[in-house]
Formats: C-alpha cells, structure tokens, sequence
C-alpha cells in the first residue's frame, strides 16, 4: 500500500484519522475529514485504500459475529421445534387423561346415583318398619278380637 516514503508516513496518519472518526461524534468528523484533503496529493487516494481496507475488516467482523450468532439462532429454532413436539405429544397425553377421567367420572357419578337410590329406599324401608311396629299392637288386638268373636265371647 506504500508507494513511496511519503506514503509511510501517512498510514499512521491515516490510522489515526479513522479511529478519531470511529471514535468521535459525527458533529466533529467533517474537520477531521479536511485534515485528509489538506495533506499532500495523493493523501485522499491513500486515505480511501485504508478507509477501504478498515471497511472490508469490519465487514469481516460483522459476517463473523452474524455467522457465530446465527448458529446460535440456528440452535434455538432447533430446539424450540423439539419443545413444539414434545409439547404436542404432552397435549395429546393430557387430552388422553382427561378423556379417561371423564369416563371413569361417569362411572363414578352413576355409581353415586346408584348408591343415593340405594340409601333412599332404606331409608324407606327403615322408616316402614318403624310404622308397622307401631301398628303391631293394634293388629295383635285385632287378631285376639277375631279369635274371640269366632270363639263368641
């Protein structure tokens, strides 16, 4: 890039120029600019080789980090697919499960039915029992009364 001694000794000049305009703000690069067209003929020439060599480096730099985070990204769609269809089958597994306890439910809410019936009529049965032994006395009074009006006494 050194055609000359002249060209030497602009490269750090040069340099120096394209890190004050990376590192400053833009308000202040037009001076820093014109201190490139000020310096000796060839400098713009010179000046643009650099800012283009300074260009294609951070291009490098940007495709590297696009590259190492993309394979990143890459990794996580991967793996975010891999949770969809775990996810999936887990849904399916779920509505499966719920499927069952809902039949078994069923089963369980006939059966308590059932068994409510069971314990109304029991209950009935207990409570006519109860009646009746109430009554026994006048049935048994019932039945000596026919005995004895068969008998005629």
């Amino acid at each position: 890039m050194a055609d000359s001694g002249e060209g030497i000794g602009n490269v750090p000049e040069h340099e120096r120029i394209l890190q004050e305009i990376e590192s400053t703000d833009t308000a202040c690069v037009g001076p820093t600019l014109r201190s490139v067209y000020d310096d000796q003929p060839n400098a713009h020439k010179k000046f643009m080789e650099k800012l283009d060599t300074c260009i294609r480096n951070h291009d490098k730099e940007i495709e590297k980090m696009c590259n190492f985070h993309h394979q990143g990204f890459v990794d996580a769609i991967t793996e975010l697919l891999k949770v969809r269809t775990d996810a999936e089958k887990l849904k399916v597994q779920v509505t499966d499960t719920n499927r069952r306890f809902q039949d078994a439910g069923k089963e369980v809410v006939v059966q308590t039915e059932d068994i409510i019936r069971c314990r109304i009529q029991q209950r009935n049965i207990t409570t006519v029992i109860e009646k009746l032994q109430l009554c026994l006395p006048v049935l048994e009074m019932y039945t000596k009364l026919k005995e004895q009006m068969s008998a005629k006494r």
